[in-house]
């Protein structure tokens, strides 16, 4: 029984070891199996993914074979268009030069025709010439036999007659030549001679450089005296400026004490007052309106001095007071800071000189150009008009000659110019106004009066630039050419002028310049 058992469990024993054997091999081989199943599953990828590659490799290369095909088809399509332009435009050319040539030759034949028939014309009109010369000829001719067979019947005295009669034909003929030609030298000679004139005019006349101020100063002996000035509670100060119509300027500036006033006159009395009241030391209303008057006394007195110096300066002895009294106040005036008194007596001198010069009167010519501003310090109450014809009233009724009194009142061409003495007061008073130094502005009104020239030039149509030239006294504008013909500038010269007169202020006169210039430029090489 046991070795029954022990069969049975060896037989068990050998079956579980047949299974087991079994199973070990059977899981060996799945083992085996899935690996080698892994591994082909794995080359199969590889081979997949080599395939794939070696697809797009073979694919790239065709894809580029394609393009290089393609590429060389353009290119050789792009050749051959472009060789085929290249004829186009060579055959092109070819028929264009062989237009030109063509289009030459016919201007060419045009031109020849042209002057052939222009010729022909010139021909022809020479041989008209020539037709009617040669019947003018001969129609003298039968004139002339029949004129000498008249001179053959003719007594002396009438053949004579009619000789003098065909020579005063002549003589007026050249006689009017002759008239032309020396008008043409006077012309010529007399701007030249006028120039002459006036420098030398100029030159004997030496003037001083004035500037225009509208302050003065006084000085005190210490600056206690600002309060004596003033007074209690400024009663000193008020009364001084009420009658003398200036301002009294007590400031911080050490010893001294300012006036200011336009009118020249009341400056003067006011600083003369002053100064006296300064000088007594007594400084109170009563006694100011007091030193005021003897003030105002000691001005008219100095006035009527000025103007007997002025007078006697020029050579002038029998001139009426009241006039010697009104060239006496120009001392008191200003005009763009020229002493209207020197401006005075730089005009008579200019007008001696010029007058000398000319053959003129120059105790006339001297009178009148001291007298042509007195229009200027005479009230308007008084008398009504500019100051140009104020003054020649003035003289009139002063009993100066006529000639005086014309030229004060024309000088300024407000009244028509009847005698050559008011040409030389117009002439003389320009040129002292305008001489460097005479009139004085300040720079920015000067600097502002130069841009608005240029500004107002600029503003024209067609004008190419424009300068502001002799101190704002002449504009000088360039135009274009090609847009502004001559008679254009004519006119831009006078429509610039009158919006010049419109739209500014400024002393004396400005040339207005417009200069029109064609040039044609070629270079010899």
């Amino acid at each position: 029984m046991i070795e029954e058992l022990a069969i049975m469990l060896q037989s068990v024993g050998y079956f579980t070891a047949f299974v087991i054997v079994f199973f070990a091999g059977y899981l060996i081989r799945w083992f085996f199996a899935g690996k080698k199943l892994k591994e082909a599953e794995q080359k199969a990828k590889e081979l997949t993914e080599m395939a794939t590659r070696e697809a797009e490799t073979r694919k790239k290369e065709i894809e580029l074979s394609g393009k290089d095909f393609l590429l060389k088809l353009r290119q050789d399509f792009e050749k051959e268009t472009k060789d085929r332009r290249e004829e186009t435009m060579t055959a092109e050319k070819r028929v264009m030069q062989k237009e030109e040539n063509l289009e030459k030759r016919v201007d060419l034949l045009e031109k020849k025709e042209k002057d052939i028939n222009a010729r022909l014309a010139a021909v022809r009109q020479d041989e008209d010439s020539i037709k009617h010369k040669g019947e003018e000829l001969t129609k003298l001719i039968a004139e002339e036999k029949q004129r000498l067979q008249v001179i053959a019947s003719m007594s002396q005295e009438e053949a004579k007659n009619l000789l003098l009669s065909r020579l005063s034909e002549e003589l007026t003929h050249e006689k009017a030549i002759m008239i032309r030609k020396a008008e043409e030298e006077i012309r010529e000679t007399v701007d030249k001679k006028a120039r002459n004139i006036i420098s030398t005019a100029i030159q004997r006349c030496a003037s001083d450089h004035t500037s225009e101020t509208t302050v003065s100063v006084v000085a005190l002996p210490s600056d206690e005296m600002k309060g004596r000035i003033i007074g209690r509670e400024g009663r000193n100060i008020r009364a001084l400026e009420t009658a003398t119509g200036v301002d009294i300027i007590i400031d911080d500036t050490p010893e001294a004490v300012t006036i200011s006033g336009f009118d020249m006159v009341r400056r003067e009395i006011a600083r003369i007052a002053l100064e006296n009241l300064i000088a007594d030391g007594r400084i109170h209303p009563g006694r100011i309106e007091e030193v005021v008057e003897k003030a105002k006394k000691e001005i008219e007195n100095k006035i009527k001095e000025e103007g007997e110096k002025a007078a006697f300066d020029l050579g002038i002895h029998d001139m009426h007071p009241e006039l010697l009294k009104l060239v006496g106040k120009l001392k008191y005036r200003t005009s763009f800071g020229q002493n209207g008194l020197q401006h005075t007596k730089e005009v008579a001198q200019l007008m001696g000189f010029m007058a000398s010069q000319l053959g003129l009167d120059t105790k006339i010519a001297i009178r009148a150009g001291l007298l042509h501003d007195i229009g200027k310090v005479v009230s308007q109450e008084m008398e009504e008009g500019t100051h140009a014809i104020v003054g020649g009233t003035l003289a009139r009724k002063y009993g100066e000659p006529e000639d005086v009194a014309k030229a004060v009142e024309s000088h300024h061409e407000e009244v028509e110019m009847t005698t050559v003495y008011g040409v030389l007061v117009c002439a003389a008073d320009a040129i002292s106004a305008a001489r460097p130094g005479a009139r004085a502005e300040t720079l920015e009104t000067y600097v502002k009066r130069l841009e608005s020239l240029e500004k107002i030039s600029n503003s024209f149509k067609g004008v190419e630039k424009s300068f502001a030239m002799q101190a704002g006294r002449e504009i000088r504008i360039v135009v274009d050419p090609e847009k502004i013909n001559d008679d254009e500038s004519i006119v831009m010269a006078r429509d610039i002028r009158k919006r010049i007169e419109e739209e500014m202020e400024y002393p004396g006169q400005i040339k207005v310049i417009v200069v029109r210039e064609t040039r044609a430029i070629e270079y010899a090489k």
